[in-house]
């Protein structure tokens, strides 16, 4: 990998603002910022954010499951029946290609890594493949086709309720008791080690789906890599575990999980005040995911009592029903607007509202990954986004101001570069393999749509 020279007519760097500054990528790491000659101008340097929570496979479905169902309702529980029956048809070259889309998309929007919490392990009937890895090696192998800087998260799946029901005909692709799931852990753990700048960690799938007696195992297999968990999503899930467990999932997870900075907590659109201060102090990441919350009915999720706590933290697509870094910050900073009925509320006295978003989702984003990125600062990781302040939108504007107009007025096109591990993957807005991506979805898609 040659090393870059970056000239930026802006930039944010950890202490603010700074104009006209020359960013030196070496190795995959940003190895010096100063001034001088450059390869390459741009008009805005970012870091570069991780998209901290994906499960590429549903991008195949996107669009697909907006009509009511045969009963007149809808909600998340018939969405995850229809997702049930998309997966009895998806095979591992269909995965992989979903998911090197679902990759470049991410980084045209301006992510640098992606984190994928990945639960499809088997067969459609439930049989392991020969390779209990096969599936996770495929996230792997379309990591190498984008690019990305991939985190890759197996997903520990036990029962099919806190009541340890059996696993339903949907559900079997994701079981495995422990033995299963460390042999799929040992063959991840081998397979990424192809990649240059990958993580592995680990995924209890929520309260629901993992025995309380499981849950003391998972930081040693987990092997110091993050560890992240759905939690408090839906309340029919919070009714479940409160009945079972006597307690609400937040709160039962901080009294019996050794919560902290390695952990990414998905969703918890369900918290009563005092699980939102708890969580807060914990130092671990809440994982949100604005677009899929509001487009699955999850709920709001508590972000101004939780940021000014001090909470943590980061953003991701989920079910990648629209892959947009501008869009999942606006849809966040709006659902607590709507819901508090005021404006600017995630804003402070020093920091507009999206100046504060992208501080916090890049800082807890790099947290939520495990990777050494998340700020344009020497030694760390090139994970970097260019904006082209030659946009409309963004014409004249500086600083916050300009970061704000990239979040609420943006389409999505003013993303121009995108480097992940010093990798120039993103150039002039395109991915460089923008083309054969596309194509192998395509032929991916054949046939699956009519699943549904």
């Amino acid at each position: 990998m040659a090393m870059q020279k970056i000239r930026a007519g802006q930039a944010l760097l950890p202490d603010g603002w700074v104009r006209d500054v020359t960013v030196t990528v070496d190795a995959g790491r940003i190895a010096g910022i100063g001034e001088g000659a450059a390869d390459l101008s741009v008009d805005v340097l970012l870091a570069a954010p991780a998209n901290l929570h994906s499960h590429a496979f549903q991008r195949a479905m996107a669009g697909l499951t907006e009509a009511r169902g045969p009963d007149g309702s809808d909600s998340f529980w018939t969405w995850r029946r229809l997702m049930f029956r998309f997966l009895d048809q998806l095979t591992p070259d269909q995965a992989e290609a979903i998911a090197a889309f679902v990759q470049m998309e991410m980084l045209e929007a301006g992510f640098g890594a992606s984190v994928e919490f990945h639960y499809l392990h088997h067969q459609t009937d439930g049989t392991p493949y020969a390779n209990p890895a096969e599936m996770a090696e495929r996230i792997v192998a379309a990591a190498e086709t984008s690019g990305i800087g991939l985190t890759l998260l197996p997903v520990l799946y036990q029962q099919g309720g806190c009541d340890g029901r059996a696993l339903s005909p949907g559900q079997v692709r994701f079981g495995s008791g422990l033995d299963l799931f460390a042999q799929v852990m040992e063959g991840a753990g081998r397979s990424i080690a192809n990649l240059p700048d990958a993580a592995l960690g680990l995924a209890p799938h929520s309260l629901r789906a993992v025995r309380r007696d499981a849950f003391p195992a998972l930081p040693v297999l987990a092997n110091g890599g993050p560890i992240h968990m759905h939690l408090a999503e839906q309340m029919p899930e919070v009714e479940e575990v409160q009945t079972a467990y006597g307690a609400r999932p937040v709160d039962w997870a901080l009294a019996n999980l050794d919560l902290g900075p390695r952990w990414c907590l998905i969703h918890c659109t369900q918290m009563e005040p005092n699980e939102t201060l708890g969580l807060a102090a914990t130092g671990a990441v809440a994982g949100l995911c604005p677009i899929t919350e509001s487009n699955l009915g999850d709920g709001i999720f508590d972000g101004v009592r939780y940021m000014e706590a001090g909470g943590r933290i980061g953003v991701g697509s989920d079910s990648n029903l629209r892959i947009s870094l501008a869009e999942e910050m606006r849809v966040l900073e709006h659902s607590q607007r709507l819901r508090d009925r005021g404006r600017a509320m995630l804003a402070t006295a020093e920091k507009s509202s999206a100046r504060r978003i992208f501080d916090a989702i890049v800082r807890g984003g790099a947290q939520a990954a495990g990777r050494d990125a998340g700020r344009i600062e020497t030694g760390a990781s090139a994970d970097l986004l260019a904006l082209d302040a030659s946009h409309p939108d963004l014409d004249g504007l500086e600083g916050d101001t300009l970061l704000d107009a990239f979040t609420f007025a943006g389409t999505g096109t003013h993303v121009s570069d995108v480097w992940s591990g010093g990798r120039h993957v993103v150039q002039a807005g395109r991915h460089i393999r923008r083309d054969p991506i596309i194509a192998a979805y395509r032929r991916a898609l054949a046939g699956l749509r009519g699943s549904l």
